[in-house]
């Protein structure tokens, strides 16, 4: 079974970072990953994708948990979840996210998926 990615795609670095770890991992997850998606995208268009998926991972940044929120509120939970700085990346503003960064946190997420 493939997973769907909910990232909470903030303005932050970390926003950043789950976005972009997000879609470098749909070309090496081997098929795993079927499909990214920001939890900042339209109601309907994110309920589609969660009614949709096959297993569901959220991404998020920071503590905030911004898209679990979001995916909580539609009456979701998760398969898997995964936060940015509880995998050791610093939330530090508008800082775009480094190479480190998203290979660290493509790790934490592939590492998950094969559990």
């Amino acid at each position: 079974m493939a997973f769907t990615i909910i990232t909470c795609s903030g303005l932050s670095n970390t926003g950043k970072l789950t976005a972009q770890a997000g879609t470098a991992l749909m070309g090496r997850s081997g098929g795993r990953i079927e499909a990214c998606i920001a939890a900042t995208r339209p109601t309907e268009s994110l309920e589609r994708a969660l009614r949709n998926a096959d297993r569901i991972l959220v991404l998020d940044g920071c503590g905030d948990c911004c898209g679990m929120k979001k995916v909580r509120a539609l009456g979701v939970e998760p398969h898997l979840h995964i936060v940015a700085t509880d995998c050791g990346i610093e939330k530090n503003g508008m800082a775009e996210p480094r190479f480190d960064e998203i290979e660290r946190l493509s790790a934490a997420v592939l590492e998950a998926i094969r559990g």
